[in-house]
């Protein structure tokens, strides 16, 4: 997954963290939420990812210096996480939205640790951003990157709040056999993102 300029980069966010898959974690959202609260729910979880993304996008390269990790190591990493998320939406398991029986009483705040992982942090998009902010260090690309993610989480935000009463209607069946198709799709990703981070470190030995 090597971004060279910033409508690769944003073709390569929009199938990590696009529409596809934001779209299934709030379609459960929805089942238990009005309206109202389901779009106000979408507003601060939208707001908290761009914060956080573009954070991840400018630090990439102190990130790394800190923990004394190489790019190769990232994209490597990155290919198995894909695999492996892939691979357990393919089977019909979802990983990261796992429920532990205690429930907040404020609505919005229980929704926002609901999205925390499938959307504000996800591993899946912060690798992603990690990744892609690596292939240059200077702060023009960073800003590029940047830019591509705040675009698809925008573009993310416009389908939940133009789709939610749909959303909200949406039939099971029809959630899993997208959730498998998207599966299919990150599988590709990773292998792609792995398959990079073999040939990056064949080049250093």
């Amino acid at each position: 997954m090597i971004a060279f300029n910033l409508s690769s980069a944003f073709v390569a966010l929009f199938a990590v963290v696009g529409p596809p898959k934001v779209l299934l974690t709030f379609a459960l959202l929805a089942r238990t939420r009005t309206h109202r609260e389901l779009v106000r729910l979408t507003l601060v979880a939208t707001a908290l990812a761009a914060v956080v993304g573009a954070a991840m996008a400018y630090s990439a390269d102190f990130l790394t210096d800190f923990f004394h990790v190489d790019d190769w190591s990232i994209q490597l990493a990155g290919g198995l996480i894909f695999s492996i998320y892939a691979v357990a939406l393919v089977l019909g398991v979802h990983l990261g939205g796992g429920d532990d029986g205690e429930h907040l009483d404020n609505q919005l705040a229980e929704g926002i640790r609901e999205l925390l992982l499938p959307y504000v942090a996800s591993p899946l998009g912060m690798t992603a951003v990690l990744v892609s902010s690596l292939e240059e260090d200077s702060w023009g690309w960073h800003s590029t990157i940047a830019g591509a993610y705040l675009a698809v989480v925008a573009i993310n935000c416009v389908c939940v709040l133009v789709l939610s009463k749909p959303l909200r209607r949406a039939h099971r069946t029809s959630l899993e056999v997208l959730s498998r198709l998207l599966g299919l799709l990150l599988a590709a990703v990773g292998v792609e993102l792995f398959v990079t981070g073999l040939e990056s470190l064949r080049k250093l030995y």
